[in-house]
């Protein structure tokens, strides 16, 4: 009896190998026959799933993205239990480890984090990365805005949306100073300045 291929799982496979490719040898290495290679199969396994780059490209920024959603809405439920219980400092927390999942501080989360910041930057001239580069977007900074309506559940609107901007640009530079310096940014310094920046968002009366 042949063996049954799972689909999905064979795709989340080759997006991987995007991932480590990217991390290598930049987004302009990517092809179906580099990633073939790199996931260990032959090239028509490949186009069995993916009719071309185009096509292999959006999956593994769409993939990219997914699963920092899926992590940031596993985490979610613990935000919203300390802001009920108004305990800020596992409030506190919480929003450490929510906001830790936009970082690369392990390999796999340091491959899709490399990942989303190459597609992001390649979606600028790219109309087919740019829908997804905007979705992903809204996603996460659907995600911050929350975090920010909790932190100061009594500020004003435009208040909040210019925090949750900070917010986001703090990661994002976080991420990339992380990737790129990695020796001198560790997981425990991105703490730290995770915690810094949270406790300046608190009411003064925190």
């Amino acid at each position: 009896m042949p063996k049954v291929v799972n689909a999905a799982a064979r795709r989340a496979d080759v997006a991987d190998a995007v991932f480590r490719i990217i991390v290598t040898d930049g987004l302009a290495r990517v092809s179906l026959r580099e990633v073939a290679a790199e996931a260990g199969l032959v090239v028509g396994s490949v186009r069995h799933y993916f009719s071309d780059s185009a096509e292999l490209l959006r999956h593994a920024f769409a993939t990219a993205n997914e699963r920092l959603e899926d992590r940031l809405q596993e985490r979610l439920p613990a935000l919203d239990a300390a802001s009920d219980a108004g305990d800020t400092e596992e409030l506190l927390e919480s929003s450490v480890l929510l906001l830790s999942q936009f970082l690369p501080l392990d390999g796999d989360a340091a491959a899709e984090c490399s990942a989303r910041i190459e597609f992001r930057l390649a979606s600028r001239g790219n109309p087919d990365l740019q829908t997804e580069a905007e979705r992903g977007y809204r996603a996460t900074a659907a995600v911050v805005g929350h975090l920010i309506q909790l932190l100061r559940p009594e500020g004003e609107l435009d208040d909040l949306v210019v925090e949750a901007e900070r917010l986001l640009s703090l990661l994002d530079g976080l991420s990339l100073h992380a990737l790129v310096h990695s020796r001198w940014l560790d997981a425990a310094t991105c703490r730290a300045v995770l915690v810094n920046h949270l406790r300046d968002l608190l009411p003064a009366t925190h």
